[in-house]
């Protein structure tokens, strides 16, 4: 781990009396912190690789399949779209009633979308029950802050080492999921054919599914999640409404020798004291990474289930479904150095795009082809590594303890802003670069272009989140 540098305003026996030692993770609150979340990856990827066939069924597209990747971004945009307006305030709102209430809202949203996705006959209803889920889905951020209430310091690595298994998990199962089950009625009819809501509503099997798990998440999460205490200590104190001019200036709220600093780090800030640099720079990377990785997933069933001749792979629902130790690292090259070699991944797997189809069409979907599909989804691991060493960033980033939620909110409300335009930008992209006289490495340029952004957006952080710590 690296070593937090000698500060000469900061007093020597508080040097002296930083911890040596790592704090044992609380395993009985951890895993079912892990376990809630889950459920917002399960259902993302249930509807993947059964989207750009259920938007043919629906006859949006009236039987072109060059607007099936346009009428997919924009189904997935739609999610984020409400969701970049309203994550701000939930993020804010969980520092005043507490994690536990929001986080069991977004359970039963994301159980009621669900529900909701697999009995839509029509776009407009695919696009409500996505609007839903986006509105009160706000587990991600608000699981990023109670992983910080209940760490520190010393095994917060740790902690973030095992935040993506709930997102490598369901990258796994929901696709397998969403690709194995829907059309069930067609695929197992010895099993469901006289099941006539099936017959109906083909899709409905996969997204109850989901349905079911977040709801034994959330019945999990009420009876056994403890509330983190400190999380509501601002309640009796200063609103999120108070005018910065009221507040005291940043020096007093992180000055140690101040009287009142422990009552003042006690107390949620509003918006404008949160506008750090700091928070600004980690929002810049947080946005840039997400906008690539949204982009990225929004293509991926689209290209597999995209003819050929046009582009792509021609696989049906059913394969596509089936393609779709932190700590030790982090010590070893710091939160930096992982986050820039996660994100410069992002080159080579959109490289591999073109080399795909390239195969495809020369060879057709043999060992070649596989072997590079392969090795693209291996390198969207270090993708996910990378929002591990963003989340100790934001937790350096934040002012005080109090804010991590609206900390957390204004990060991800840039990032899913980011992520409400990329899923309707990349799809339309590949669906006009299919069309005839159009350049087919138009998307390739694009998604190229934002993965530089990102690599640049790394370059801007300390080379440790202990750097920024180190000066409040």
């Amino acid at each position: 781990m690296l070593v937090r540098q000698d500060d000469e305003e900061t007093p020597l026996l508080q040097q002296q009396e930083q911890p040596t030692t790592k704090t044992p993770l609380p395993w009985d609150q951890f895993w079912i912190i892990q376990f809630s979340q889950l459920s917002d990856p399960l259902s993302s990827q249930t509807l993947a690789p059964f989207t750009p066939q259920l938007i043919r069924d629906i006859g949006v597209t009236h039987g072109d399949d060059s607007q099936v990747g346009h009428y997919v971004g924009i189904l997935q945009s739609s999610y984020y779209v409400v969701h970049a307006l309203t994550v701000f305030h939930w993020g804010q709102l969980s520092d005043h009633i507490g994690r536990k209430p929001v986080i069991l809202t977004a359970l039963l949203a994301i159980a009621v979308s669900m529900f909701s996705f697999g009995l839509s006959k029509t776009f407009l209803g695919l696009v409500v029950s996505r609007v839903v889920c986006g509105a009160f889905d706000a587990s991600g951020i608000v699981i990023e802050c109670m992983v910080m209430d209940i760490t520190d310091i010393t095994n917060m690595p740790k902690a973030y080492g095992y935040i993506p298994i709930p997102w490598m998990i369901g990258a796994i199962v929901g696709p397998l999921i969403g690709g194995s089950l829907s059309r069930p009625a067609e695929r197992f009819p010895d099993i469901f054919g006289r099941l006539e809501l099936l017959k109906t509503y083909p899709y409905l099997l996969p997204c109850s599914i989901s349905t079911i798990f977040a709801s034994i998440a959330g019945l999990v999460t009420y009876f056994w999640l403890k509330e983190v205490n400190h999380t509501k200590c601002g309640n009796k104190s200063v609103s999120t409404r108070t005018p910065l001019w009221e507040l005291p200036s940043s020096n007093v709220l992180v000055n140690p020798g101040e009287a009142n600093t422990e009552e003042v780090q006690s107390k949620p800030l509003p918006l404008r004291a949160l506008l750090t640099p700091k928070v600004l720079t980690i929002t810049a990377s947080y946005a840039t990474m997400g906008l690539f990785r949204i982009a990225f997933i929004s293509i991926l069933p689209v290209f597999y289930a995209t003819p050929i001749r046009l582009g792509g792979l021609s696989l049906e629902p059913p394969r596509i479904g089936a393609l779709v130790f932190y700590a030790r690292l982090h010590d070893h090259f710091g939160a930096k150095a992982m986050q820039i070699t996660g994100i410069s991944s992002s080159i080579p797997i959109v490289i591999l795009f073109p080399v795909i189809n390239t195969l495809a069409r020369a060879h057709g979907i043999g060992l070649a082809v596989w072997l590079c599909v392969a090795i693209q989804l291996a390198l969207t691991i270090s993708l996910t590594m990378c929002y591990p060493c963003l989340a100790l960033f934001v937790r350096a980033a934040a002012p005080n303890r109090a804010s991590l939620g609206a900390t957390n909110g204004i990060v991800h409300m840039v990032d899913k802003g980011a992520r409400m335009i990329a899923p309707v930008s990349a799809a339309s992209i590949f669906s006009y670069s299919m069309q005839e006289g159009h350049d087919a490495w138009l998307i390739y340029y694009f998604l190229m272009t934002i993965a530089f952004f990102a690599v640049g957006a790394s370059l801007l952080l300390p080379r440790d989140p202990s750097v920024w710590e180190d000066h409040q």
